[in-house]
Formats: structure tokens, C-alpha cells, sequence
């Protein structure tokens, strides 16, 4: 490959792929702001706790530091009566702050998911007002609190879900083209069978017997969720497995293992790539929609899914099912732009 010469005359060394890639992906200005918007509010919704909270960041009494989000502290530290854990948002903390000179720092939102306003003045769920922005539910949760949280545990599942998928899709995809014969062909059929399962069935089946919880949703999920990318795993090995460098390398004695993983697998690692934001929006849709039928996590953990199901019960709510709305339209549609974008960052037919 030659180099490329800078107006001075100065020869610059050729572009990595993998730079390539990248600048081709900054092109689709789409698809890049998506990615640093989405990167972002995921940012921002790992440090949910600093953000909406009904306990405060820092506080300062009597010269001392304590800080609640990571200790908790008996309502006597602060010259109360009780040796229980301080409830922040009584009015009698306020009260020991302000006779003695304390402070309290408490996050821009001074609600958790889990926190109930016992103090509205209208029946719930109600209204958005200037204490909860975004309205409560129908137990008087903050809703703003309920989607930060909600949005985070959607985002880490559906990654979670994507590397267990993707992992998994990868070593039977691989294992399928590299050996092919019958090794492939009893894979295929067993995913023609497993294929033929009614997974919502069996979801349902599941949920009835065991506790509902986030640990056993990714594990069931992940039974079905490899059988997609492994069908492109095993296109790319069965095209790279006859290829002049692997027939060399397999001259030479090197193992099976090493063939696959460290030759094979990163010039197959395209259609890996750029299906990984398709699969991480899909991954929280499924999440989304099983919370929705009540057949995902245990109801008191922020969910989208409950959030809709709460609005589909309560039509006059509309701050529910608005608000929701659109903060899974808007994560799935920035998945899909980033998705695009690295379609045609990695398309081979572009130079």
C-alpha cells in the first residue's frame, strides 16, 4: 500500500482498518451524534444514585463530613432522638440541620425509584408538579426516579443479554463452519428443533414456577437469543476455513483453537459488530414488552415494561405513557442509527 504525502512534501504511513472504520462512522453524522448522545445519558444514568436520591450527597454537621449514599447513619449522629436510620426528607432533620448550623446537600431530584411522596395533595397517580417533575405513579413513586433507574437496568441487561448471545453465537457458529461436515449438520438440526420452541411460553412456565427476577430473565433469554448471529458466524468460518493461510497454519501444527479464535474469528468479526446495537435494542424491547405482560422483574424494581403497563391502566395518567414513551422510542431509535452507522462504517464495498 502506498503512502500519502502531506503538502509539505512529508510521507504519513497508510491508514490502519481499523481507522479507516472509525472515520468512516464519524461520516454518518447520524449515527455519531447518536452515539454521543446515547453514551451520554448512559453515563449519567450510571451515577443514577447522585442524581435522584432521597438521601443527600454530603452533609456537614458539626464540622463533620458524613455522606448517606454510602453509610447509613442513626438519626442521634445528627442530635436526634431515635438510634434508627435518619429519614432525610422529615422535616425534623431540617429542623436539627437549621438549629445546628448543618448542611445537607441532597441530589437535583430528592427521590429514588422506590421512594413514596406521602405528602400530595391529590389521590394517585398524580399530576407533575414542581416537587415530582414528571408526575408519580399509581403508589405515589416519582416517575423521573423510576425512568433514570429504569432506563439504566434496561441499557445493562440489554448489554448483558448482547454479550451472552453474542458470545455464545460466536463458538457454535464457529464451531459449525470450521469443522462443517457432520459436526454441522447435527448443529443444524438441534437448532432447527431448539428454533421450534415457544419461548413464551416456556417464559410463562418459568415465571409460574421460580421467583421472578432480572438473573433468571437473562439466562432464559439467553437460550434463544445466539441462534440469529450464529447463522453469520458460521458463514464467515465456512468461507475462511478452505482460505491458503489457515491450510498453512494447520501445515504447521497449530492447534484447532488457535486457528478459530485468533485467525478466523477477527476477519468474522463484521457482521459481529454490526448487529451488536440491533441486538442490544432488541434485547430491551424484550425486557420492556415482558415487563409489560408481568412476567419480568419483581414490581418494585424500576421498569420501563411496569411503567407502561401502569399507564395502560390508567388512561388519564397521560405523563405515564408519554413520558415512557418516549424514552424507549428514543433509546431504540438511537440504537438503530448507531446501528447504520456501523453497517456502513464495515460494508467492504466501501473505499
Amino acid at each position: 500500500m502506498s503512502t500519502h504525502k502531506h503538502s509539505n512534501g512529508m510521507a504519513v504511513s497508510p491508514l490502519t482498518p481499523g481507522r479507516r472504520r472509525w472515520l468512516r462512522f464519524k461520516q454518518n453524522r447520524r449515527g455519531y451524534f447518536s452515539l454521543l448522545v446515547f453514551s451520554v445519558f448512559f453515563a449519567l444514568s450510571l451515577g443514577a444514585e447522585f442524581i435522584s436520591n432521597d438521601k443527600p450527597v454530603l452533609v456537614i454537621y458539626q464540622d463533620h463530613y458524613y455522606f448517606p449514599l454510602f453509610r447509613a447513619y442513626p438519626e442521634t449522629t445528627f442530635g436526634g432522638v431515635f438510634a434508627t436510620e435518619t429519614d432525610y426528607k422529615d422535616p425534623y432533620f431540617q429542623e436539627l440541620m437549621e438549629a445546628s448550623g448543618g448542611r445537607a446537600f441532597f441530589p437535583i431530584n430528592r427521590h429514588r425509584y422506590d421512594t413514596i411522596n406521602f405528602d400530595l395533595a391529590v389521590p394517585v397517580p398524580s399530576p407533575p408538579t414542581r416537587d415530582n417533575l414528571l408526575g408519580t405513579d399509581d403508589r405515589g413513586r416519582d416517575v423521573l426516579a423510576r425512568l433514570l433507574y429504569g432506563f439504566r437496568l434496561s441499557v445493562l441487561f440489554g448489554l448483558g443479554l448482547t454479550i451472552v448471545g453474542t458470545a455464545t453465537g460466536i463458538l457454535f457458529g464457529a464451531i459449525q463452519g470450521y469443522f462443517g461436515g457432520k459436526t454441522d449438520l447435527f448443529f443444524q438440526r438441534f437448532i432447527e428443533i431448539w428454533g421450534s420452541m415457544p419461548e413464551l411460553y416456556l417464559l410463562i412456565i418459568f415465571a409460574s414456577i421460580f421467583k421472578p427476577s432480572l438473573l433468571l430473565l437473562l439466562v432464559l433469554l439467553s437460550l434463544f437469543s445466539w441462534m440469529g448471529l450464529s447463522d453469520y458466524v458460521r458463514a464467515e468460518f465456512l468461507k475462511g476455513r478452505n482460505m491458503d493461510y489457515v491450510k498453512a497454519a494447520r501445515a504447521l501444527g497449530v492447534s484447532n483453537p488457535v486457528i478459530m479464535f485468533r485467525h478466523l474469528l477477527p476477519n468474522g468479526m463484521t457482521p459481529v459488530i454490526t448487529f451488536l446495537p440491533f441486538r442490544v435494542s432488541a434485547a430491551i424491547l424484550a425486557l420492556t414488552s415482558l415487563d409489560f405482560l408481568g412476567l419480568g422483574v419483581p414490581p418494585s424494581t424500576p421498569s420501563l415494561g411496569e411503567l407502561l403497563a401502569q399507564g395502560k391502566a390508567n388512561i388519564e395518567a397521560w405523563w405515564l405513557s408519554l413520558s415512557t414513551f418516549l424514552v424507549l422510542v428514543g433509546t431504540l431509535m438511537l440504537l438503530i442509527f448507531i446501528g447504520e452507522a456501523l453497517r456502513e462504517a464495515f460494508d467492504p464495498r466501501r473505499r
